[in-house]
């Protein structure tokens, strides 16, 4: 058995200003989305696109920062809809108190594909390009946040078999070993998922395939490990014994699904390079 390190939340401080862990692994995900855009500028189609419609450093630019509005307004905006709806609607300015947490990522996806919809057509190009681009470059930021989550010791894991390994007891989650959920999430939403949209994103794919995959394997993913994680405590389990994250991730994995089918069908020519 395990005891979760009791890492101070402070990465450094001075004087009033403090740099927090988690605001950290943020700004790592922002860098890692630059570094990740300008090595997809080199991929097809987007190497190959010329006059009004090429690809540029700037595009990435303008994407991260649409992005990270996306990210911030969606997330906070899905929590309150989708896990506190009652409460927040008795409380409308409680929605911006962004400092008392709560953010869900199905609600920061909705608004990234809104800040993506918005790049694209401000730029004149197709949103489904758009999306096949963003989204192998996505799981390596959902990794840095679940190492922010482990270092915080939030959102842990359901109980474990007292003989696991790897059990870990958590501070304020009582005194019996649970899974460390965080590095389930890192493995799987993180690093197993870029590796496996990155390889497949490497060669032509017909427009809304990168975008399909990512929608399926992340939900897939995300679904598996809601098996390990411990349920909000206000929502516990819902219908058929499945949490809030899982049933947020069936319509994205159905629509996943079928983004992936109509891009077979009707998302046009496999892109050749010239």
């Amino acid at each position: 058995m395990l005891i979760h390190p009791e890492i101070n939340p402070i990465a450094l401080q001075v004087g009033p200003l403090a740099v927090h862990w988690y605001g950290l692994t943020y700004l790592a995900a922002f860098a890692l989305f630059m570094f990740l855009g300008r090595r997809r500028l080199r991929h097809e189609p987007y190497a190959s696109i010329q006059g009004p419609g090429a690809w540029s450093r700037k595009d990435v630019e303008d994407i991260l920062f649409l992005g990270v509005m996306g990210v911030v307004i969606g997330g906070r905006l899905g929590y309150c809809l989708f896990y506190k709806p009652g409460y927040y609607l008795s409380n409308l300015l409680e929605i911006f108190y962004v400092w008392q947490g709560g953010m869900s990522f199905h609600g920061g996806m909705l608004g990234v594909i809104a800040s993506m919809i918005w790049f694209a057509r401000s730029r004149h190009k197709p949103w489904l390009q758009v999306a096949d681009f963003v989204a192998p470059c996505v799981p390596t930021g959902l990794a840095a946040g679940r190492v922010g989550n482990f270092i915080n010791g939030e959102l842990w894991g359901r109980l474990a078999p007292p003989d696991l390994p790897w059990g870990m007891v958590f501070r304020g989650a009582g005194e019996l070993p649970r899974h460390p959920s965080q590095v389930y999430q890192f493995l799987l939403e993180g690093l197993l998922l870029f590796v496996c949209l990155w390889l497949y994103a490497r060669r032509p794919r017909r427009q809304g395939e990168v975008a399909a995959a990512f929608l399926v394997g992340y939900g897939v993913l995300r679904f598996i490990a809601e098996f390990f994680r411990e349920p909000d405590a206000f929502l516990g389990l819902l219908s058929l014994g499945m949490s809030m994250g899982q049933w947020l991730c069936v319509p994205m994995v159905l629509g996943g699904i079928g983004l992936w089918i109509w891009a077979r069908r009707d998302g046009g020519a496999v892109p050749v390079r010239r």
